[in-house]
């Protein structure tokens, strides 16, 4: 799946297990299912991204699956989003460490940086319920760019409850996908809209 880049890959797992472990960015449980559940299911979304385009991840976390797809996309520029501090000091030690290019992080949050960003494409993974991130994740994104969150089982029980605020925003290609179908034995379930509004209108 990583081809080449395997090596840099294996690098971040490394951090994920220890430094990452330490702040506390991810918990001693997930080390073992580190590739699974989090490399392998950030790496897949990549499929859904078109070649060059420019990438937000809100909420960055511990890199996922932002670090990840700056990784598997070299071609793209990626912005990481996070407003905590101790999680920003990590994904810049890993960009720095992982040799990457292609990353710039941004310490902030979505509201406040709504309008400063405009990506082809947003990502997300755990941050919030669709209702809610559906507002922060359009307000970085051009119109016509998409929204790629990342859902788990609920994904159609949230997509409904947010019909309203998609709605709202004006939302096209509303739709549930699957990424890594033929690769992974679960593949990810994503819920995928564009955007149509831009920034300055969504926050009146």
């Amino acid at each position: 799946m990583f081809g080449s880049a395997l090596p840099v890959v294996q690098r971040y797992a490394e951090l994920l297990a220890g430094a990452g472990v330490e702040r506390g960015l991810i918990g001693p449980a997930e080390t073992a299912r580190i590739w699974d559940r989090h490399l392998l299911n950030s790496a897949v979304v990549a499929e859904l991204i078109p070649r060059c385009a420019s990438v937000a991840d809100l909420g960055s976390g511990a890199g996922l699956p932002g670090l990840v797809l700056a990784i598997s996309l070299p071609s793209s520029v990626l912005t990481l989003i996070e407003p905590m501090e101790r999680r920003t000091a990590f994904l810049n030690e890993c960009v720095a460490e992982l040799g990457l290019v292609n990353v710039e992080v941004r310490r902030g949050r979505a509201e406040d940086l709504s309008g400063r960003i405009s990506a082809d494409v947003v990502t997300s993974r755990a941050v919030a319920r669709l209702d809610r991130l559906a507002v922060l994740a359009a307000g970085l994104a051009r119109p016509g760019g998409q929204v790629l969150a990342i859902k788990g089982a609920a994904a159609s029980r949230e997509l409904e409850e947010a019909r309203p605020v998609l709605g709202r925003l004006g939302a096209n290609d509303v739709a549930i996908v699957s990424a890594g179908v033929g690769l992974l034995s679960q593949p990810v379930t994503v819920v995928r809209f564009t955007t149509t509004l831009p920034a300055a209108r969504l926050r009146t």
